[in-house]
Parts: structure tokens; sequence; C-alpha cells
């Protein structure tokens, strides 16, 4: 009987990839197969509308020892008989329906991605966007999304370290949630998700499982919601406790010799879990359903192979091992039961104790159709593009006070009121906390170090796709300069609309393209990332907002560059340019144009060979030691960068340097390849050299110290004034 639409849709299968399913079986899916193959095929899993665009992106590098897709998570040689596993996922569809559950297991899988890979989850980070804080509902999601960030990262001991936070109409029905995870693997073993010969035992280890998370990638990630209430049982509940002694009892395990694999079951549960291994090892399957652990009565198989629920992982077992296994797991109070068999072949044969339930091709399931994209740039965004700033009245405001309503504004205040809820000092590896431009993390035993970061802009996507997914890598390469770090790989989660669409296609397409031609600037891979579609709220979707993840490293951890000022009498510099007088196209998608003047138009641009040359200048001046503080230039432009200084580090400042043509574009335009450094003055010359070395532009243009910020007579506040409007900003925003 053929299946009906409500059930297509139930697990987002369209009715071509139905007939399709038909057509490779040569006969109707039964419901449990049916089940599977929504959950395989779904875009969380099956990537069908991403698959062809990620295929693009750089993932060569000497440094690289796992290629992205292969693995849980990307792999790179940090020397030193070290590597950083590291990965970046999405959370958002659960978390708009239950933000602190969502948010929370969000944590959990990009954790559980990580230790799979054998590696000991060192940090995390997170990528967050949300409507505007003036409404009930949108201040219940944050809250929400930031508590369970840190109830859940807190209990399992892995310091939170660093992120960003942005607010945005467009994100008011979906709020964006992307979880980074970094783990270090000393021992030199990295562990593979799939089986080593046929005869391997897959165990089931962990929590039991429930009916919660069930249609989670199919039914969440996979298709637009604007009912949220009926898809809050496919949201899944974590249990941090659990985690963390699943953590130990896993990485405690992969030293028996008879541990062969290990994978995560995360997204589709039982099903993703163990058919891709399956797949990875080029073997079939054979699974009893009956085996596993259930926390509810009633289950039945499909439940089984569906279920989200957390706190789950799979080993794969050489024959005989499965009783050293057991005893490991029995000691930290864990399940850890045998439910499959690898065999020769190509089927996955799915039981109920002495019942066959489903008979299928391995590669049937793993090989969702692929979409390609045409789509031509919309008619809308090229009258966007347009749009000349001449004629824009200057407001009817003074420089210093648009100043301060800039910094005390929901995206630019201190994050402090988030960060101060993560525990970020755990494990004591933190040299740069929260609050800077990347996070630094010393490597035990060695001399040297990592910078992490994450950044993305949906706004300056959504006016320029290929520059804002190039600017999102160079950004994130740029925070990791300014304390010093250089850039070793990327991870990406692509947050766009209904693939569907035309203009989402667009979109898409060229972001990828613009994070392809800015990685390659850096030579840098992709290492690792995470796509999430279908992000819309009631008739509109979120804006186009690649986020992208940076690995860096230290050569000497101890000589890295912090934000703030650190002292009076300092040579203030910027690098990337040679005189303030800013064109008045850099207010083009500016946090200034959008909260001054209401608008989101104009085209940013970047120039990927200053960026580079940029970056290095800074790199090299403080590897040379010569940087006393270094912060880059983004959102809110360049007087919003030296206010930031000026209030991390206490110092005032005079900017002094000559300014022509329009204020607003020169104090806030958000002109790409920029970077604030200060240099006591005896080494001004060498960084002069060091900067036209690499062809980097650079211009001396003020002095730190005093009790105020003074700038080329526009600016005059106090930094008293500024210090309580950037501190309090976002808790005043967000406090109702």
């Amino acid at each position: 009987m053929p299946v009906t639409q409500e059930t297509l849709d139930e697990i987002a299968l369209s009715r071509a990839e139905y007939e399709a399913i038909v057509d490779r079986l040569g006969r109707e899916p039964n419901g449990l197969e049916l089940g599977l193959f929504g959950a395989l095929w779904s875009e969380h899993c099956g990537y069908k509308h991403s698959k062809p665009l990620l295929r693009t992106l750089p993932s060569n590098s000497p440094h690289l020892l796992v290629a992205p897709g292969a693995e849980n998570a990307g792999v790179i040689d940090i020397g030193d008989g070290l590597a950083i596993a590291f990965k970046i996922e999405s959370h958002n569809h659960p978390s708009a329906i239950e933000p602190h559950e969502g948010a929370a297991t969000g944590v959990g899988g990009i954790v559980r991605d990580i230790f799979a890979m054998g590696a000991r989850p060192i940090a995390l980070l997170n990528s967050l966007r949300f409507g505007p804080p003036d409404t009930q509902r949108n201040r219940y999601l944050f809250n929400g999304v930031v508590g369970g960030i840190s109830a859940y990262g807190n209990c399992i001991g892995i310091p939170n370290v660093g992120g960003e936070v942005v607010f945005d109409e467009s994100y008011s029905e979906n709020p964006l949630v992307n979880a980074l995870c970094v783990g270090l693997i000393e021992n030199g073993r990295i562990m593979s998700a799939s089986p080593r010969n046929p005869g391997d035992i897959l165990m089931l280890v962990g929590a039991d499982t429930g009916r919660d998370g069930i249609h989670g990638a199919s039914g969440l990630a996979s298709r637009t919601f604007e009912d949220q209430a009926e898809l809050r049982s496919a949201v899944q509940v974590g249990n941090p406790f659990l985690e963390k002694v699943l953590i130990e009892a896993c990485l405690e395990a992969i030293e028996l010799d008879t541990v062969v694999g290990l994978q995560d079951c995360g997204a589709a549960g039982l099903t993703s879990a163990a058919i891709e291994c399956a797949e990875r090892g080029n073997m079939g399957l054979h699974l009893d359903v009956a085996k596993v652990p259930r926390r509810e009565e009633g289950m039945n198989a499909y439940e089984v192979m569906l279920s989200e629920s957390q706190e789950r992982m799979l080993l794969m077992v050489s024959p005989g091992g499965e009783a050293q296994v057991t005893e490991i797991f029995d000691k930290w109070d864990l399940w850890a039961v045998p439910v499959g068999e690898f065999v020769t072949g190509d089927t996955v044969d799915i039981y109920d104790g002495d019942a066959l339930i489903s008979s299928t091709s391995v590669r049937t399931l793993t090989d969702p159709p692929e979409y390609s994209f045409t789509a031509p740039k919309p008619a809308w965004l090229s009258e966007l593009n347009s749009v000349e700033f001449s004629d824009l009245p200057l407001p009817d405001k003074t420089p210093s006070e648009v100043l301060l309503q800039l910094l005390g504004s929901a995206n630019i205040a201190s994050r402090r009121s988030v960060f101060q809820q993560y525990d970020h000092q755990v494990q004591t590896n933190t040299v740069v906390s929260p609050g800077g431009d990347a996070a630094v993390m010393r490597l035990r035993g060695t001399k040297s170090g990592i910078a992490l970061s994450t950044d993305g802009n949906g706004r300056l996507t959504y006016l320029a796709p290929f520059a804002g997914g190039a600017i999102a890598v160079a950004e994130a390469c740029r925070n990791m300069a300014a304390v010093g770090a250089r850039p070793l790989a990327a991870t990406d989660c692509l947050n766009f609309g209904n693939p569907d669409k035309p203009d989402i296609q667009y979109q898409l397409t060229e972001a990828v393209a613009g994070i392809k031609a800015a990685c390659d600037a850096f030579d840098i891979p992709v290492v690792s990332g995470n796509v999430s579609l279908y992000n819309e709220g009631i008739g509109s979707a979120i804006y186009p907002t690649p986020v992208i993840g940076t690995l860096g490293k230290l050569e000497d951890v101890s000589v890295h560059a912090t934000a703030g000022f650190k002292g009076d009498g300092d040579a203030v510099y910027l690098l990337g340019v040679d005189s303030l007088d800013a064109a008045e196209s850099t207010l083009g998608g500016s946090e200034y144009l959008t909260q001054i003047h209401g608008l989101v138009e104009g085209e940013p641009t970047i120039d990927l060979e200053l960026e580079v040359a940029v970056q290095n200048a800074c790199i090299d001046a403080v590897e040379a030691g010569i940087i006393r503080s270094a912060h880059d230039c983004s959102d809110g432009g360049l007087a919003i960068a030296i206010a930031e200084s000026c209030v991390i580090g206490g110092f005032g400042a005079t900017i002094d340097a000559e300014l022509s043509g329009r204020w607003d574009a020169a104090l806030f335009g958000e002109q790409q390849s920029r970077i604030v450094v200060t240099v006591d003055t005896n080494h001004a010359s060498q960084l002069e050299a060091i900067a036209a070395q690499h062809g980097a532009p650079a211009i001396r243009i003020g002095t730190t110290g005093g009790k105020t910020l003074t700038m080329s007579g526009l600016l005059d506040v106090l930094l008293t004034q500024l210090t309580s409007t950037w501190d309090n900003g976002l808790s005043i925003a967000t406090s109702g």
C-alpha cells in the first residue's frame, strides 16, 4: 500500500525520494525501513543539498591526520607528539523548542564526537544567535540556551573558553546554537568509527534507551517548523553527570587492544551510528534490537532504532573482548551490551529476537540523492548592493553619543554576563580567557599552546554571500592573529534557510565559495563541520550564517598578545590601512547603519591578499615580543575597537591622526583587514619594518594613557563612562 504524504512529511522525505527508495529496493519499504531511510536520507545525516558544495572546500594540509568526513571529527597534528580533534555542530531546531535541553544536548553531542576520536575534550566554544532581547520570547530563548550550555559544560568539567552572541530580528523564530569542542590526543592512538574485521562485535554502551529524540534528525533538522509544540518530543534530554563518566569509561576502554572502533550515538541514534560504521568498514551488519537496554515499557523496534537518547556510544570489539569491556563499564555503573555483529557483505539485517524485521543494503541506505544548485543572484539583492551612501544624512547625535549607543548595544557590549556563567578555568590550561579576541590554551609538557576562535556575520553574508563567507574565515583567523597564533585548520557550521528556494540556494553556493577562497588564501583545510538548513521562522528565513571555528598554534604560549591597552605612553598603530579616511562603502552592512539608521544595505567586500599580509605582520610582531596589545576591528568599526581596548586595559587613549571625509564611515565603518596594536615607542620602527616586509599598510594613529578617549577632535569620552556602558549593556538589554 503506497505511503501517505503525511507519513512522508513526518520523516521529511519527498515523494520523488520515496519512489527512488522503492526503485532501489525493488519493493515497498516496511515501516521500520522507511524510518531508516528517513533518518539516513535526512539533511542532517545525508547532506543531500550540500555534499557537492562541501567537496569543493580545501582538505589538504601537511598537518592533517584525519580527513574531513572520514570520521566524527577532523584531527590535526600540532607537533610534540600531540594532535587536536575539533569540530563544530548545530543544535538550532531543538533549541528553538526547548532552549535549555536543546543547547545542553548540543554540547553533549559535540563532546561525544570528539572523544569518539580517542581525544580527551579540553575546550568548548559556542556561537549563538537570537532575536532582539526586547521581547519576552527572545529573552526566554537566550536565558535557556546560555543556561543549558553552562549547566552541561560545567558539570562535565570542560572549560568553555570563547564564542560569540549576536542579536537580530531574523533569528527571532529560529535561534542558532552552534557548539564547538576541542580534544587532545596524547598517545597517538586515533580511534576510527569502523570495525576492523568481519565477526567484530557491536556493543552499545552508556545510558539506556528511551523515546526522547525520535525524528530529531528527520523531523527537526530536515524541514521548517511552525507548530513547535508538536515537535517537542523530538528534543533529546541530557544527563551531563552520566556523560562525564561515559568519557572516562570510553577513554579507558580504548586502551584495550580488543577495542577497534568507537562511534557516537547521536543524530538518528542507533540507525545512523551502527549503519555508518558498517559503511566505513565496508561490511554488513546483523543487529538485534531486543538486546538494547530500554528505560521505557513497550518500545517497538522503530522507536529503538530511531531514538536519540543521549549519552550512548558504540564500541566495535574483537570477538572475545566483550568481557573486558563490560568490566570497565560496570565499574563506571554504565550499560555495555553486545547488540550486533559485523559480517561479510553489504546487508544490514535487523532482528527483534529471532524475527528478521528488516534487510537492506548498506549502500542503499547511506547513499541519498544529491542536489546541485544553479540559482542566479536575486534582483532584490542587486538593489540592496547598488545603494550609495553619499546622500545618507549624518545622525543628529554627536560622535561621542553614537559611540556610547553602539558600545552599550546588545551586539557590542561586554559578554561578561554570559561567560561568567561558564567555568573557563577548569582543567587549568586556559591562558587567555573569554572576553578578548581568541582563547589561548597551554599544552602541558610543552612550551607551545593553541588558540581558538569562532566567527560569522549573517548580515554581511545576507548582503554579499561570497564576501560574507570569506569574512567569516578571515575574522576567525584575525582573532587568532591578534593573540599571535598561526592558523592551522578550520571547522564550519553552515546555517541557512530552506534549500528548495532559489534565493537560499544562491546564498549557500556563494558563501561556500567565499569560505573556500579564504581558506585557500590562508592555506588551511576545513577538517570538519556541519550543515544546518531549513532554519526559518514563520514566513522568513534567518540571515545566511556561516560560522567558522579556527585552530591556531603558538610556538611559545608565554608570548602572546591580548586586547587591552597595557600602560601610558605606548604608540597606537592601525595595521591594514595607511590613513583614517574610510570609504563611504564601508558603512554597508555595518552595525552603525543598522542601529542608527535602521538600514541593512550596501555591499561588503574583503581583499584576501591584504588580509593575509596584515595577519602575518601582526603574528610576526607578537612573536618578536614587541606587541603590547592587539585587537581586531570588526563590529562597530575603529572607534569601537579602540574603546574596547581602553576599557579592557583600563587606560585611555589620544588618537590624533588626521581624519577627513564622513566621520561616521571613519569611526564606525566596518572595513575589513584592520588590527589595532600598541607598542613601546622604542619598538615603533621595528613594527613598521615588519609590516613593510609583509606588504601590510600601517599608520601610527595615537598614544595610550589618561582617563579619556579622544579621537581626532570628534570623540571625547571619559574612560569611566566607556567602562560602565560596555560592562552593563548586555545585562540591561537582556534583563527585561
